[in-house]
This record gives structure tokens, C-alpha cells and sequence, in this order.
């Protein structure tokens, strides 16, 4: 698999990742087994990058991932994990001390002394304007608690702000087909400041693989029934901000710009890649057959700049007018 740089980390990761959210929960059922499974069939694939947080199942994806680097000993993998979301989201909850603890509880559930990237995770507006956090992320860096430090965020602006702080060394951000505004207000910013982006819910929750129907059902602990209209999180968490139906008649027109031998979500991920400023997309795959599908993404060609025109204006007609001015 082809290798991006991971912006002023140095970190050299594969251009596809492995998304962990799904395996701790909020998915409907999860089965360690398989997830395992996945890790291993992702690793095999070339993904060097995995993507976890602290809140996953409350810290369950954290210690599957532990589990699978107990099996993978020897081999080199960059573990990203967030923080923050383990309290009320207010301001008055990220302290140093709240740092701290947050910090101790995921090296110890992932077993590793130093922690590759951890990214706040999606804090609140005040947080971005608070240099004293920023400089607590930098504390814990020369402590040697964490390698480097990056934001997760959920607009635009917020990442915008986050790359002011000179050791921010990466930025979480949703971006797939029907999620394009990034590319057109941060991207180039990012660039200049060499800064990393992850591409997060690539797929927008699985829309974008084209297997849901309007008979589709969700169990009622995925997010995909419970969050939509936003009650539990941010509602641009869940099929990135978009209504259902709408997905459903986007997904349609897309199918017929997926490339011989490719499917939709491959060809949704090819997109992604697209844009040199991504460093990695990271998916998430509950079974090894999707991690395969996820990390072969990576091996299509290039998409024809005639598909690249078709998909921006299919963006324009049916999602920009929901979504564009909203994250």
C-alpha cells in the first residue's frame, strides 16, 4: 500500500487506515472474534494506521487493539486515540488533570508506555480558544505520556483554529463525497502548516457502500437509528449530517461511476485519495472480508477527472444544500 506522511509526525502510514469505532460499539452487536479477525486482515493489507478512542465501548476498542499488537509483536503500527469525551462535554471538564487520567487509562488499556497521537476529542468551542490545554498537550509530550497531539473535530473552523497552535500535528475531520467543504476551506491551510488530515466516516456510516435500501433496519444500539436527527452527538456523526432518503437517491446516481471490478465503497475511498492533502482515509470494518475491501481501495487507478466532475456535481445538487453550510 502506498505510504503518506503523517504531516510534522514523520509518521510514515498507509494511505487507507483502520477505523476502530465500530468494533467497540454503538454499530449494533460486535463479535471480538471477527473483530480481531479484521485487525489481522487490515494489517495484512498494508494498513499501518489504526484509529480508536477512549469512549468505543468504553475503552473496549482500546483493549481489542492491545490484544491484536500482542499478536502482531515486532511489526510497526501507528495507534491513534482520542480524549475528552468521557465527561459532559464543557470546558470546565478539560483540565491538565483530567489529561492526565484520561491518558493513564488508554495506555493502559492499549499496554504501551507512549501513546503514538492522541487527538481531543471534538471539544467544545471554548477548548480551541484555551492556549493553556494546548500547552498541557505539549507538557505531555515532553513528559513522554504521548508521541504528538492533534484535534478531532466536527467544522471546519474548528479545524481552522486548532492549526494556529504550532504543535497540532493533525486534524480529524469528516470528508467523503457528500462531506466536501473541507476541501474547499482547509485543505490548503493544512498543507501549508504540514499538518495531517484523517479522513473520518469516509463512508458516511456506510451509506456509501450502496447496501442500504429504504427496507434497510438498524439495531437500536446504532447510532445509524438512534443518532439522525443528532439526540445522542452530533448529528453530522450519522450518515455524515445527511437525511436518509436523500442519501438513498445520491447512492443511486453514484452507482453507475464505479469502475469495472470496483464497488461503490472502494470507489467512494478512491475519491478520498484523490486529494493529496488527505494522509489517510480510516474505514471501519467490523470482518476481515471488509478490511480486505477497505485496504484494495488503495490499488484502483486513479478516477478520470470526468467522474471527479460528475461526483462534485451530484454533491451540488443533493447534499451542498444541506450540509455545505452546516460543518
Amino acid at each position: 500500500m502506498r505510504q503518506r506522511r503523517l504531516g510534522r509526525t514523520g509518521y510514515d502510514v498507509g494511505e487507507i487506515g483502520f477505523g476502530a469505532w465500530a468494533i467497540g460499539g454503538a454499530w449494533g452487536p460486535v463479535d471480538d472474534t471477527a473483530s480481531l479477525m479484521a485487525l489481522h486482515a487490515a494489517a495484512d493489507a498494508g494498513v499501518t494506521l489504526i484509529d480508536t478512542a477512549d469512549v468505543y465501548g468504553d475503552g473496549h476498542s482500546e483493549r481489542l487493539i492491545r490484544q491484536f499488537l500482542s499478536e502482531r509483536r515486532g511489526e510497526r503500527f501507528i495507534v491513534a486515540t482520542k480524549m475528552g469525551r468521557r465527561m459532559p462535554q464543557v470546558a470546565a471538564n478539560y483540565t491538565p488533570e483530567a489529561f492526565a487520567g484520561w491518558l493513564d487509562r488508554s495506555r493502559e488499556n492499549l499496554g504501551v508506555d507512549t501513546i503514538d497521537l492522541v487527538q481531543l476529542h471534538c471539544p467544545p468551542w471554548e477548548v480551541y480558544y484555551t492556549p493553556e490545554l494546548f500547552a498541557a498537550c505539549d507538557e505531555l509530550v515532553a513528559q513522554g505520556v504521548i508521541a504528538h497531539y492533534g484535534v478531532s473535530v466536527e467544522k471546519v473552523e474548528q479545524a481552522l483554529k486548532a492549526i494556529e497552535y504550532p504543535n497540532v500535528a493533525s486534524v480529524q475531520i469528516i470528508f467523503n463525497i457528500v462531506r466536501q467543504r473541507p476541501a474547499e476551506r482547509f485543505f490548503a491551510e493544512a498543507q501549508r502548516r504540514d499538518v495531517g488530515i484523517l479522513a473520518r466516516v469516509p463512508l458516511a456510516s456506510g451509506l456509501l457502500t450502496g447496501k442500504f435500501s429504504r427496507d434497510s433496519t438498524f439495531a437500536a444500539d446504532d447510532h445509524r437509528l438512534f443518532n439522525r436527527e443528532g439526540g445522542s452527538f452530533d448529528k453530522g456523526e450519522t450518515f455524515a449530517g445527511l437525511d436518509y432518503e436523500t442519501g438513498l437517491a445520491l447512492v443511486d446516481e453514484l452507482r453507475g461511476l464505479v469502475p469495472e471490478g470496483a464497488t461503490l465503497a472502494q470507489t467512494a475511498l478512491r475519491w478520498i485519495l484523490m486529494h493529496d492533502a488527505i494522509t489517510v482515509a480510516i474505514p471501519g470494518a467490523r470482518t476481515p472480508e471488509q478490511a480486505r475491501a477497505n485496504a484494495a481501495a488503495a490499488d484502483l487507478a486513479p478516477l478520470p477527472e470526468a467522474t471527479m466532475v460528475r461526483i462534485r456535481q451530484l454533491y451540488e445538487a443533493y447534499a451542498k444544500p444541506l450540509v455545505h453550510q452546516r460543518w
